[in-house]
């Protein structure tokens, strides 16, 4: 009887080891959290959110409280809100990420844990823009900075200086411009050779190129929100035109006749700006008739289309301020300018160029600017600062004239 009872015993006290025991589910050497994490942050930089959610779904199951993976999954859901459109569909997801934020914090275990976490919660902020978001941002930045963290254990942002690269994009965000040039160059400045210095550095240039382009004039939010671009639309250059250069104002100032001036209208409204919020914009360009910024037509539906998301290049900027320039200087003669010419002074814009008049009329006033390399881009897009600039510099031309 008394072996029965120690046998028992035994069972019981096994049975209790094992229990206590934390048995792996994932035992092969790729196959483990860390590595499962890493390559789910590099697929969410590249934009890949489907697999980056793959990938922290993956840490989690091989290890339930990985704390930075439910990071991954928080920016995942965050980033997938900032994309719908739908109200409904996007509070779900916000939700989400709230959630997996909580998850997160809860399974803390170090300093470096915790530095992900409010990486993480900076980054999510960002991406929901929420009420007092950007106070919360600072408040996660601050208390990052703090945190003593082991370099060596931080296997994707390697550096406390990552902190100061997303404060800075989250400024960027917020359009407050000379904030996010100072934490770009924070990000250059804490190591010559970091994981970040390369993004910060296209960041800081594209910073520096906003805030030259807005220096000594005033944009209002719709300026600020396509100066932040890193490409132009057929929509947002409208909006360009009509909001920050007022166009309407100066093609009306051109029409001595109120009755004419009272006549004029667009031919008809594109089906695909019925309810974009740039409609008003674009009828206005087409009541000028603005050369380039013309409806196109479109093979699938068999009508006339706006395309007011398809991207401008700097070759069509280049024929859309040609046009607005002629027409508010009456100078016809700049249509022709520099026809017959052999030379072209950019590689990639041939004499024979549909753009050709239209880039030497920019670049020769000082409208647009050709590359470093010597190349002007013709094909590649506008950005929103190239297009604020170009805009500006338009005002001042005029002013000239």
């Amino acid at each position: 009887m008394k072996r029965a009872w120690l046998f028992v015993m035994a069972v019981l006290l096994v049975a209790a080891t094992g229990c206590s025991q934390k048995v792996a589910r994932c035992t092969a050497p790729e196959d483990n959290p860390a590595h499962h994490y890493l390559r789910g942050m590099e697929a969410l930089e590249a934009g890949k959110l489907e697999l980056a959610m793959e990938k922290f779904d993956r840490a989690v199951y091989c290890d339930d409280e990985f704390s930075a993976a439910y990071g991954g999954k928080a920016m995942v859901a965050a980033l997938r809100a900032k994309g719908l459109s739908d109200p409904r569909y996007r509070d779900v997801e916000a939700r989400q990420a709230r959630e997996f934020l909580e998850r997160a914090d809860d399974q803390i275990d170090n300093d470096n844990d915790r530095f992900e976490f409010l990486l993480a919660s900076l980054r999510v902020a960002t991406a929901l823009k929420g009420q007092g978001w950007l106070e919360s941002a600072e408040q996660f930045y601050a208390k990052a900075l703090k945190v003593s963290v082991d370099e060596k254990l931080l296997p994707y942002y390697q550096g406390k200086e990552a902190a100061s690269y997303f404060m800075g994009l989250a400024y960027l965000e917020a359009y407050t411009f000379r904030k996010a040039e100072d934490k770009f160059r924070e990000t250059l400045d804490s190591r010559k050779m970091g994981k970040w210095n390369a993004p910060a550095d296209q960041a800081w240039k594209k910073t520096s190129k906003i805030l030259r382009a807005l220096g000594g004039i005033t944009v209002g939010d719709v300026g600020r929100k396509i100066a932040v671009k890193d490409s132009v639309s057929r929509g947002d250059l409208t909006a360009l035109l009509v909001d920050e250069l007022k166009v309407e104002q100066l093609f009306a100032g051109r029409i001595p006749a109120k009755s004419q001036l009272a006549a004029m209208k667009a031919e008809f409204t594109p089906a695909d700006v019925l309810t974009h919020p740039f409609r008003d914009e674009v009828l206005t360009t087409m009541k000028w008739k603005v050369r380039g910024l013309e409806p196109k037509f479109d093979q699938t539906t068999k009508a006339y289309l706006f395309k007011p998301d398809d991207s401008v290049t700097r070759g069509e900027m280049a024929f859309i301020l040609e046009d607005v320039l002629i027409k508010l200087t009456g100078n016809e003669k700049l249509a022709t300018a520099f026809f017959g010419q052999d030379r072209s002074p950019f590689p990639d814009v041939k004499a024979t160029s549909p753009y050709y008049n239209a880039v030497l009329n920019m670049t020769s006033r000082g409208i647009m600017e050709g590359d470093l390399s010597g190349e002007f881009r013709v094909a590649e897009p506008v950005d929103g600062a190239e297009a604020i600039l170009a805009i500006r510099m338009l005002q001042q031309k005029i002013n000239i004239y």
